[in-house]
């Protein structure tokens, strides 16, 4: 069957590229891109939830917040300024 479609330019590069590198027929390329992205449409493959476990970190003893500077200078050493 015929039909028109608008396809933009990068995908028909890329459908003519592969095409030529197969030496196949461009009607055949795009037929077969088009099964396998509409089958991935019909049936999307299910991917498992990312997840991630917490922690506390805390604060260790004798680390005060409320200055960075003297934080960073507790944790790097004085010889980092």
């Amino acid at each position: 069957m015929r039909t028109t479609l608008t396809i933009d330019d990068d995908v028909l590069d890329t459908a003519r590229s592969v095409a030529e590198r197969l030496h196949t027929p461009f009607r055949r390329v795009v037929n077969e891109a088009l099964r396998a992205g509409l089958q991935k449409v019909e049936k999307p493959t299910k991917s498992r939830p990312y997840h991630t476990r917490s922690r506390k970190l805390g604060l260790r003893a004798g680390r005060n917040l409320d200055n960075i500077q003297e934080l960073l200078a507790q944790i790097d050493g004085e010889a980092h300024r």
